[in-house]
């Protein structure tokens, strides 16, 4: 097998088995490196050559198209701002696409809203800042409104604002990076923006509400960025995530409770482990050029229904689970409540992701929830005293006992 290797800009060497056939020819229409920068100077560190890219000479034989791949060593690393919000389930992506970026040997600076003393810097992922400060990372903590102040005389290549849900808590962040010269601008929006469809999932182009503060924020960084793009997310696991999503089962799993599960339990939903959203951002920082103008369904490429989600932490647990359907309105409760996700169809596929960034999932959701109740035990939730109130009416309605 052919392979490139470069330590530098100044020196390309290629090798290849011996062959009958004259050396292959690129195509320079075909071959494009996924870098800003001049390639003079860098090369960004996943580059590529497929077999399309690959030309040879007329030949009455027939060769493997799949003999010839490209490294390159070098790469074009950038100075990358995090503005993290400092509650909710988004919080761990800023958490992970640090990490990430830092062990790609990039720049990174992450500023979290608030102050480093609050107390909401107790819980994951905040308590373990660390880990990004000793793999070489920043951590500053601020107002996004006082961004020019809190980070004064910093210069970044990329800007991901990870905090604000609306034009308001953006607007400061995105007019600051462009009058900072911040070449790329990215944004964590949400699949929630969707408006409900008679045809899921939903897919990059689908309507969107457009009263949602997300979608203003995609419109004005359009208009303000060349290269920009934006990231829609749903639901989420991983460690360090300090937002009930599969602990939500665990709790009644391994109380011998009954999980209450709105309607019929077959509705569809996406739960991706937090290292795909990262690795997807990743690679828009790696590959500007592809990613510039696009929106990404920011998910896992897998659905999962309700009551498989209940089976899996059970698996995950080694314990058994009874599941109870119900309906909210008959119940009593409002599901919004009374369950931790949409009582509907709510999944989206990361087409756009993989047709333009070449990006693949790496959730397991059966091993993944294995990890997450290993932490859900270390931290002694199945030991904690918790309230089912709302669980008790459904279950009072539907005249299912509970152990006491």
């Amino acid at each position: 097998m052919a392979t490139l290797a470069s330590s530098s800009s100044s020196s390309v060497l290629f090798s290849s088995p011996h062959s009958n056939l004259s050396p292959p020819s690129l195509s320079p229409s075909r071959l494009s490196f996924s870098s800003s920068s001049h390639i003079s100077t860098t090369l960004s560190s996943s580059l590529s050559v497929s077999h399309s890219f690959v030309t040879y000479p007329t030949t009455s034989r027939r060769f493997s198209p799949c003999s010839f791949s490209v490294k390159a060593i070098a790469a074009d690393k950038k100075k990358v701002l995090i503005v993290n919000t400092n509650s909710g389930g988004h919080a761990v992506i800023g958490f992970y696409f640090a990490k990430e970026l830092l062990g790609s040997g990039h720049e990174v600076t992450i500023l979290t809203v608030g102050e480093e003393s609050s107390d909401k810097m107790k819980k994951t992922p905040f308590t373990r800042f660390s880990e990004i400060v000793g793999a070489g990372g920043k951590t500053v903590w601020g107002e996004p409104a006082e961004i020019a102040k809190v980070l004064e005389g910093s210069a970044f290549d990329v800007v991901l604002d990870n905090n604000g849900k609306d034009l308001d808590a953006v607007k400061p962040v995105a007019d600051w990076a462009k009058s900072s010269g911040v070449k790329q601008f990215l944004f964590i929006s949400s699949a929630g923006i969707y408006k409900p469809t008679d045809e899921p999932p939903h897919v990059e182009g689908d309507v969107v509400k457009a009263d949602a503060g997300h979608v203003a924020v995609e419109k004005y960084i359009a208009e303000v960025f060349s290269s920009w793009a934006s990231f829609r997310p749903q639901y989420m696991i991983g460690s360090g995530n300090n937002k009930d999503c599969e602990e939500w089962f665990f709790d009644r799993i391994v109380r011998d409770r009954p999980v209450p599960i709105p309607g019929s339990g077959m509705q569809l939903t996406v739960i991706s482990h937090v290292r795909d959203l990262s690795s997807m951002l990743t690679l828009a920082v790696e590959k500007p050029d592809a990613a510039s103008g696009n929106i990404f369904n920011c998910v896992s490429d897998r659905a999962v229904t309700l009551d498989g989600l209940a089976k899996l932490c059970a698996q995950a647990a080694g314990r058994p689970v009874s599941i109870v359907h119900y309906e909210p309105k008959a119940a009593g409760v409002d599901a919004k409540k009374a369950f931790p996700f949409r009582n509907m169809h709510f999944y989206a596929e990361p087409r756009a992701a993989k047709d333009i960034l070449g990006w693949k999932s790496t959730t397991n959701l059966s091993e993944d929830l294995k990890e997450r109740f290993e932490e859900y035990l270390k931290i002694g939730r199945d030991k904690k005293a918790i309230k089912f109130d709302l669980d008790d009416k459904i279950l009072e309605s539907l005249k299912v006992p509970v152990a006491v």
